[in-house]
């Protein structure tokens, strides 16, 4: 499978591709996202997890113990268990975010899917999704999936980045046209 330079070039996307390539040879690339999906909701909401995966003063072993317990807690797959251990005890775990966004792409690509970047001020309904999505495909002409974020910062709108394009119809950025706009 042709993978883009710029997600192997990262260090996420080295970590993200190893794990897509054992994913996609075990027949698990649904089960791996799912588990990272969950510890991404699951770091999104706990402070506790969040120290747990950036923290540098925690040594190796503390860290993979507890990740071990955290993989345990969620029932995340043994594959993406054993490469949580692997972050862990190459101290990589504050790199979990960047590695679930470049295996996102990866599984959307191998899929025939496009990943897109949602940030909206506030958390979108599941109508709200699906209605996103549909304008997406018929922008792109293939399926989107999205990954979703919530940044209260931007005001009002959304931000949608696909691969290099980026739509940003935020509120915060239309002020900010205003403002310059207006300085002259």
């Amino acid at each position: 499978m042709e993978i883009s330079g710029g997600i192997q070039a990262s260090l996420a996307g080295r970590y993200a591709t190893a794990l897509f390539d054992l994913a996609r040879d075990a027949n698990k690339i649904d089960a791996v996202e799912a588990s990272l999906s969950t510890l991404k909701a699951a770091a999104d909401e706990s402070a506790d997890l969040r120290e747990l995966l950036t923290n540098p003063v925690l040594s190796r072993a503390a860290s993979g113990h507890a990740i071990a317990g955290v993989a345990k807690l969620l029932k995340v797959d043994a594959l993406t268990s054993n490469f949580l251990g692997v972050l862990a005890a190459n101290r990589r775990l504050a790199q979990l975010g960047p590695v679930t966004r470049a295996f996102r792409a990866l599984a959307a690509a191998y899929r025939g899917e496009v990943n897109a970047e949602v940030t909206s001020a506030h958390a979108l309904a599941p109508a709200q999704v699906e209605a996103l999505k549909k304008q997406l495909k018929a922008r792109v002409g293939r399926d989107v999936t999205v990954d979703l974020s919530v940044d209260p910062a931007i005001l009002g709108g959304l931000i949608v980045r696909i691969g290099s394009q980026m739509i940003d119809s935020s509120i915060r950025t239309r002020l900010n046209t205003l403002a310059h706009a207006m300085k002259g």
